[in-house]
């Protein structure tokens, strides 16, 4: 029989009941101190019937942020707060995971302690304007980090982890993808670097891969995944040979054994456009589970699956909109159009007011 959206997985260490996953979606509605409230735990609730939810970008320390009301996993009182999103998702019979992140060069004073500067592989200010809790404001040129630092990230990494696994999370995704601090190790038009961090894909890579072994020796690989996005332009991002670095990266990473490779397969978020890719090339150097993400439906989603391409599909704005996503694909059942202007920020309102559906 035909594998399909509605077949039963396993992607390392973490059973799904579908192939249907959350992709991490940034919603902007955390409370006071980076701390989940109670409207973020009905949100996640809502979803529990994905096969995987993977949380949205979580900031792993006080430097790691980039935008407004944003949750982190770095303290006592947000392990507490996120205790309850993982208790209701699992009271649910669902699955959760939290994606780990550090924003890099994607960030402003405003938004990090003592009006610090961003930090970065190299001090490349990106184009674009960061938002801010007094709005847009310019990007700044952000400070290229020294190499003594670079084992104080892997740490923060570290401490994410820890606290991830005290929340009750099923495991943690690594992000490596659209333009944030790895991606930028990772991206030769961000890292110009010219010690072990910088020039060759391989050192490019390092950096991602000393935060994976830690991860993995923290939590175990198969609690593990990765997200990268190859040739997305968002964040003022480019690669001169995108192919060649992330086959590198895929083949690299199935030294850990982890859990699944999340590759976002195009641009998003209105980046421009993206250079051409072979994904299929990608995912056939990966040895274990796969992700595939970027303006799928039902129709390609079981496309891909059934072809082998993926084990799952992650699904962005159609969850936003359809908390019962995999009941309305299972009926072939309408959804409901999603609102963008209360993706970012706001209070219940095109957060967790959707409706589902009532037969």
């Amino acid at each position: 029989m035909a594998l399909d959206l509605f077949s039963p997985a396993k992607l390392g260490a973490i059973a799904l009941k579908n192939r249907v996953v959350m992709a991490p979606l940034t919603r902007n509605r955390a409370g006071e101190g980076g701390v989940p409230q109670d409207i973020n735990v009905t949100y996640y609730e809502q979803r529990a019937t994905a096969g995987l939810i993977i949380t949205e970008a979580t900031p792993i320390s006080p430097m790691a942020h980039g935008y407004p009301a944003l949750p982190g996993i770095y303290t006592d009182a947000q392990i507490a707060g996120w205790k309850k999103v993982t208790d209701a998702v699992h009271a649910q019979g669902g699955k959760i995971v939290i994606q780990l992140w550090h924003v890099g060069r994607i960030s402003h004073p405003s938004l990090l302690p003592n009006q610090a500067e961003p930090v970065a592989p190299s001090a490349i200010k990106p184009a674009g304007q960061a938002f801010t809790y007094e709005g847009l404001q310019d990007y700044v040129t952000p400070r290229a980090l020294g190499i003594d630092e670079l084992p104080v990230i892997v740490q923060d990494y570290v401490h994410a982890t820890r606290c991830a696994i005290a929340a009750g999370f099923d495991g943690v995704e690594v992000h490596a993808a659209n333009g944030y601090l790895l991606d930028q190790f990772l991206r030769d038009g961000s890292n110009h670097r010219q010690d072990a961090y910088g020039g060759s894909v391989e050192n490019r890579a390092r950096l991602l891969l000393e935060v994976v072994q830690a991860v993995v020796d923290t939590i175990g690989a198969d609690k593990v995944g990765v997200r990268i996005s190859p040739v997305n332009p968002f964040n003022d991002m480019k690669d001169s040979q995108p192919q060649q670095t992330f086959n590198y990266v895929a083949q690299a990473l199935n030294q850990f054994d982890l859990a699944y490779l999340h590759a976002v397969e195009g641009g998003i978020h209105g980046g421009g456009e993206s250079e051409p890719f072979d994904f299929e090339a990608l995912r056939k150097l990966f040895n274990n589970g796969y992700i595939a993400n970027l303006s799928y439906d039902k129709a390609k989603g079981n496309a891909v699956i059934a072809s082998g391409h993926a084990d799952a599909v992650a699904y962005g704005v159609p969850f936003i909109a359809n908390p019962d996503l995999v009941a309305r694909y299972a009926k072939n059942a309408p959804l409901n159009e999603a609102d963008s202007a209360t993706f970012y920020g706001g209070n219940a309102h095109g957060y967790t007011d959707y409706p589902f559906l009532t037969a």
